[in-house]
């Protein structure tokens, strides 16, 4: 009996891609994105306008999310955008 090619041996590529789903996992369980409607993305995307986090761009339609410098045509989009962005800085802080 011969013994196993090194070269196929599969383990070490299954334990990475059980830790990336964990990861994903994690992340997904912090940030709930699945309850921004068309009024809360509106009321939050009001709030970071005044708070001079959100720029708006009126000659290009678009708002301007100054940490990131990520533009959106959308306030919905912009507002899950941003509880992502938050969560992932959070997130970074507590590892730190």
């Amino acid at each position: 009996m011969t013994d196993p090619d090194p070269h196929d041996d599969t383990s070490a590529d299954y334990e990475h891609f059980e830790t990336e789903l964990l990861a994903q996992d994690r992340d997904v369980a912090g940030v709930d994105t699945a309850d921004v409607d068309d009024t809360t993305a509106q009321n939050l995307v009001n709030e970071l306008i005044d708070a001079d986090v959100v720029t708006p761009v009126p000659e290009d339609h678009v708002l301007v999310h100054e940490p990131s410098g990520a533009a959106f045509d959308s306030s919905t989009q912009l507002a899950v955008f941003h509880r992502g962005w938050t969560a992932g800085r959070d997130a970074d802080a507590e590892g730190e």
